[in-house]
């Protein structure tokens, strides 16, 4: 019970401080999640290459699907706004993926731009797991519709 009032508690709390200018990031950054799902299946020698390079192919097989599939849908429903909490969590291991494990082995200097922009995502996406999806969303419509519909 008390976990389901905090949940309740932030989540007014992040609706109440929302500014409008972060819905456009928002859907700036579930335009390229959304992008980068699409350029990953477009990408198949890079994609056979990783699951060549495995020891276990079918786990490089179905992490593969689940990236492109997280990307592409989870990247849709942040733009739209529609569960965005839910959407960003199936994100969170990806990006943790891509900054702790993929991204370092080729440095830290200033030209790898797959680094910075994966540690970007990343902070973008805890911003949003707290902040939620904002006042120009689905979330926020089917919200208000609901509320109309009961009074």
């Amino acid at each position: 019970m008390n976990l389901t009032h905090n949940m309740h508690h932030m989540e007014h709390w992040a609706d109440t401080h929302h500014p409008l200018w972060i819905d456009f990031i928002r859907v700036g950054l579930g335009l390229f999640l959304l992008i980068k799902g699409i350029m990953f299946i477009q990408d198949t020698s890079a994609l056979m290459t990783i699951m060549r390079n495995s020891q276990f192919p079918w786990v490089s097989a179905g992490l593969a699907h689940y990236v492109a599939l997280a990307h592409i849908a989870g990247g849709a429903m942040i733009a739209m706004g529609l569960k965005t909490r839910v959407a960003v969590l199936f994100q969170l291991p990806i990006l943790l993926g891509a900054v702790l494990f993929i991204n370092p082995n080729r440095g830290f200097y200033s030209q790898n731009t797959e680094l910075w922009s994966s540690i970007i995502v990343l902070l973008l996406l805890v911003f949003f797991l707290v902040f939620g999806s904002g006042r120009f969303s689905v979330d926020q419509a089917i919200n208000k519709a609901n509320k109309d519909w009961l009074y």
